[in-house]
């Protein structure tokens, strides 16, 4: 199973996912990305 912070609450403001705090441009490349780099993303996102 791929990881990612996404709880299928798809809303964007000011380019940035109000749910999972992704930017439009890690939800546009985050299955290109590593196994590593997700959660390495993912433990940007949390702090």
């Amino acid at each position: 199973m791929v990881s990612s912070p996404c709880v299928d609450v798809c809303e964007v403001e000011d380019g940035v996912c109000v749910a999972c705090n992704r930017t439009l441009a890690d939800i546009a490349t985050w299955a290109s990305m590593t196994e590593a780099e997700r959660r390495e993303r993912m433990r940007e996102l949390d702090g």
